[in-house]
């Protein structure tokens, strides 16, 4: 439960050793740099952006050569591939392979130049297709497309809208124009859509007939060639081989360069580092000789850091601590039991400077919370062996993954725990199977009690469970009021509260409203009604004059204070959003009673066992996945609105180092 302390560190070093300096920060990814100061006549800012936008351009291009590739040849890959996570590379190793990045960027180029004649082979192929298809209605044409006729003779080719017959048209031609003279006219073609026609006239009467045409809709072809449709087909046809050629020529020599998929990764990778590195140089003050560093850094691997950078390079390193006044960027340090769910405080938002890190107390009523929705110790070994087993075959998976899938670790072993408590083992699946296939009566009894027949107990239960957990977000509000020395506000705000929400529980313990709800009546002597009365009255006093001492206007003070009592309905509704935990607890459990008692429907047969599994299987990954689902949204929501809302704000901002965290297919290897 701590926040990493940090310290600030400058550096100081050789325009020579910038390259080396920067990568080796990187490469170790534990400071963050923040941008230099003001420029002077000596001290400047270097322009990187030309730089920056190369890389980049280099990093999408071995990304685009990659998806390339993928198309023309996948690769194959298992279906947990993606929890295998980032290849682990030494710096030796990446040293040699940025050697050889211009033969890498050369095969990159390769492999876009033969993805771009793909493309042109395919639209070449296209093409030709689509003429091939616009001649097929010419292809009974013995003159080339494009012939004019004779000296003597004009020819007319072209079509008309519509299906015609020669019947049809020549009279709608004569209708269209009385001055036609002889002419000779064949159909080559016709369909719904269009009718093909060739037509032979005196060149005298050539306007006449077109214009009679040009009535009935008639249009020139839109293909025109020199050589008669039948060989023009052909040599089209030739081409589309050619293309059809050209293509698979380019896709081998795709294929042939899928052995520097590796390389070309790395080359990704290595361009999005430098991209960044130079965006960072961007932002640094230098000079003709030396340039400036500054940042922050872990105050535990500060000195190991200054040490290694003064041994290698010719530079100085200064360690500052934080000024009280400057905000220092957040880096959280827990155990291993309250590391998983660093992931959820940072959804909410980091702590801010005076705050304390609410992981380790919040892990153990998240895991509680959750295991108390899921409640089925089925569910709950399934859980842990498949978190269990992914995280021990896939060491390298991505940090944040692994962090969840630890999480998820200790939300199951708490489901088993409840599941145990609580009788539910898949549901009621071992009294179902054994009196459905084996004839006998089986009672698996709950450790504590079935929800399932006592309802109002869990629901009791769960409110308790509530009180607690906001009791406890109450107490770190007073640990961080005692820690400023607000004793004030401690006193106002914190055992004020405590008192008044105690003296309101004594109060409704002996109701009748709590027996009716409880099954149970409480009785109290006379005196603690009376004290917890008095406690209550006194207390609400307190927090009406004393919770806003920081406001001078007494009028002002008692209106505000007054509002801050008002927040007892909140933790009245506080507390009743705990009924969550009885509303998913019992969910879960219905639910896979209802998916046993449906596998059992057609009893003690081979088809009945069949269907029995087939269902229990279907059933219960649905049932559990969607109330995993479930149980993780509403521990989520009883941390953020309800626990957290009762001492923290959050919104400190993320220690965010100059690593290669970017980098999507390697990472450095931990230095020994």
């Amino acid at each position: 439960m701590a926040v990493l302390q940090t310290q600030k560190i400058h550096i100081c070093a050789l325009k020579k050793n910038r390259k080396q300096i920067l990568e080796e920060l990187q490469r170790t990814g534990r400071v963050q740099i923040e941008p230099g100061g003001q420029e002077d006549e000596i001290f400047r800012h270097m322009d990187t952006a030309n730089a920056c936008g190369v890389f980049e351009k280099r990093a999408q291009n071995a990304e685009t050569a990659l998806k390339v590739l993928e198309t023309y040849s996948p690769e194959k890959k298992s279906a947990l591939s993606a929890l295998e996570g980032k290849k682990t590379i030494s710096p030796g190793e990446y040293e040699k392979e940025v050697q050889e990045r211009d033969e890498i960027l050369k095969a990159v180029g390769e492999i876009l130049t033969l993805q771009k004649s793909v493309g042109e082979a395919r639209s070449s192929q296209v093409r030709a297709e689509n003429a091939i298809e616009s001649l097929a209605p010419w292809m009974g044409l013995d003159i080339p497309m494009n012939s004019g006729g004779t000296k003597t003779t004009a020819v007319l080719i072209g079509s008309v809208p519509g299906r015609w017959t020669l019947e049809q048209l020549m009279p709608a031609l004569a209708e269209a124009r009385s001055d036609l003279g002889p002419y000779c006219m064949e159909i080559l073609g016709a369909d719904k859509d269009q009718t093909c026609l060739f037509a032979a006239v005196p060149r005298e009467n050539a306007p006449a007939l077109e214009d009679a045409l040009r009535v009935n809709g008639f249009v020139r072809p839109s293909i025109t060639c020199g050589t008669i449709p039948r060989e023009y087909a052909a040599e089209l046809e030739k081409q589309k081989a050619e293309a059809v050629q050209a293509e698979q020529e380019a896709v081998q020599g795709i294929r042939a360069l899928a052995d520097k998929r590796e390389k070309i990764r790395f080359a990704a990778d290595y361009y999005r580092m430098r991209a960044e590195k130079y965006k960072v140089l961007g932002g640094l003050l230098q000079s003709g000789h030396v340039f400036f560093v500054d940042g922050f850094v872990p105050a535990s691997e500060a000195e190991g850091i200054r040490k290694r950078l003064e041994e290698k390079y010719t530079c100085h390193v200064e360690l500052q601590e934080v000024p009280e006044d400057e905000d220092a960027p957040v880096l959280l340090k827990n155990n291993s039991f309250a590391e998983p769910t660093e992931s959820v405080v940072e959804a909410f938002g980091l702590p801010q400077k005076g705050e304390i890190d609410p992981t380790s107390v919040m892990a153990f009523f998240y895991y509680f919370l959750f295991g108390l929705m899921l409640s089925d110790a089925g569910y709950g070994i399934l859980m842990v062996i498949v978190c269990a087993v992914a995280v021990k075959k896939f060491p390298n998976m991505d940090a944040g993954l692994k962090k969840m899938l630890r999480m998820f670790f200790y939300c199951g072993i708490s489901t088993v725990f409840w599941g145990v408590m609580f009788g539910g083992y898949f549901g009621d699946v071992i009294p179902v199977v054994a009196s459905t296939f084996f004839h006998k009566e089986v009672v698996v009894p709950a450790v504590w009690f079935a929800p399932l027949d006592d309802p109002m107990k869990l629901l009791m239960f769960s409110f308790l469970f509530g009180i607690i957990h906001l009791f406890v977000g109450l107490g770190a509000k007073g640990y961080m009021l005692v820690k400023s020395r607000d004793w004030m506000g401690f006193f106002s705000n914190v055992l004020c509260w405590y008192a008044l929400l105690a003296g309101l529980i004594l109060m409704l313990l002996p109701s009748d409203m709590f027996a009716s709800m409880a099954g149970v009546t409480i009785v109290f002597p006379a005196w603690v009604g009376a004290l917890a009365k008095w406690i209550s009255i006194i207390s609400a006093v307190c927090i009406v004059i004393f919770s806003e001492t920081g406001t001078k206007n007494i009028a002002a003070r008692i209106a505000l204070g007054a509002y801050d009592l008002y927040g007892v309905s909140g933790w009245l509704s506080d507390v009743l959003s705990y009924s969550r935990l009885l509303a998913l607890g019992l969910a879960t459990g219905v639910i896979g009673t209802v998916i046993n008692t449906m596998g059992s429907m057609l009893g003690d047969s081979i088809i009945g066992f069949i269907l029995f599994w087939v269902i229990f299987i279907v059933g219960h990954l649905l049932n559990m996945a969607i109330n995993l689902l479930g149980a993780y949204v509403h521990t989520n929501r009883l941390q953020f609105v309800e626990f957290f809302g009762k001492f923290y704000e959050g919104g400190g901002r993320p220690f965010r180092p100059f690593s290669a965290a970017s980098n999507k297919y390697f990472k450095f290897k931990e230095e020994e």
